[in-house]
């Protein structure tokens, strides 16, 4: 039974991970999702949600995107625009906001009016930081950040985002696991994958909600003994690192369900051994 229910559970975290679905969990249940801005320009008020993925977007129409007051949800992919929505900021509805493969270098200045924003994400931009102004979009649940061209640099006003729950950075230079994190304490959910993070300081105490632990495809070599500190934390996967070993300390984390070290250079007698500091955990090797 305990088996099968962390395979569930198994089952449950890929789905959070590979979901590509989000778009459809915000705005109003069954609203129309516009994928034509000159369409819905037209309309005007009603229009919730929007989907202009690989869309060429005639620059005119796009300058009016934030005349939109009642847009909720707004996805852009492959669009070939190099700036953000003109007046963006006037879209004080806006709770979710993803660009992909559309070259930003910056969030503008008036990003900072989106207060009721819940979710950003980010991915194949030519930014190379997240601003301190980012502070100013304070109901902020979720930053996804993928694939840039540089090395991400993380606002030391990340910790005034109260309701942060879910950070994640893939295919991003973080030479060191980013001491900014530690200072969201609402976070539950962290995920840094092909970061060429080498380094995982301490300080876990800090971070006394995070459940969830992914650190991924990383030359890191060595995990700090204070990660039992982290009491909540329900599953680690360390998947493709250089580990050996792991703190001793490992064996405190009674509510750990899931540990996932493959593709890691660990003997299989020491696995039994981690194995049997944690009996009550389903270990990947």
């Amino acid at each position: 039974m305990m088996r099968f229910k962390l395979n569930l559970f198994f089952l449950f975290l890929c789905g959070i991970l590979f979901s590509q679905n989000e778009f459809d969990k915000y705005g109003p249940l069954g609203s129309r999702v516009y994928t034509d801005l000159k369409e819905a320009l037209k309309i005007n008020a009603g229009v919730y949600k929007m989907d202009l993925s690989y869309k060429t977007l005639d620059p005119k129409s796009y300058e009016k995107l934030s005349t939109l007051k009642d847009l909720q949800v707004l996805k852009l992919s492959g669009n070939m625009v190099t700036d953000f929505p003109k007046n963006i900021g006037d879209l004080y509805n806006l709770i979710y906001f993803a660009s992909y493969n559309n070259p930003f270098t910056g969030l503008p200045a008036d990003f900072k009016k989106l207060v009721n924003l819940y979710h950003l994400e980010l991915s194949h931009t030519k930014m190379d930081s997240i601003p301190a102004s980012i502070a100013y979009n304070s109901k902020l649940k979720t930053i996804k950040f993928t694939d840039t061209e540089d090395t991400l640099k993380l606002p030391e006003t990340l910790k005034y985002l109260k309701y942060l729950e879910d950070f994640q950075v893939e295919n991003c230079i973080m030479d060191s696991f980013p001491r900014q994190i530690f200072r969201v304490q609402s976070l539950k959910f962290l995920y840094l994958a092909k970061t060429n993070t080498h380094f995982v300081s301490g300080h876990f105490e800090r971070l006394p909600n995070l459940e969830i632990l992914i650190l991924e495809n990383n030359p890191i070599t060595s995990i700090p003994v204070t990660i039992y500190k982290a009491k909540k934390l329900r599953v680690i996967s360390l998947r493709n690192n250089q580990l050996t070993k792991l703190p001793s300390s490992i064996s405190q984390m009674e509510n750990l369900a899931l540990l996932d070290l493959r593709g890691n250079p660990m003997s299989k007698e020491y696995i039994e051994e981690i194995r049997a500091m944690l009996p009550g955990c389903e270990v990947k090797f």
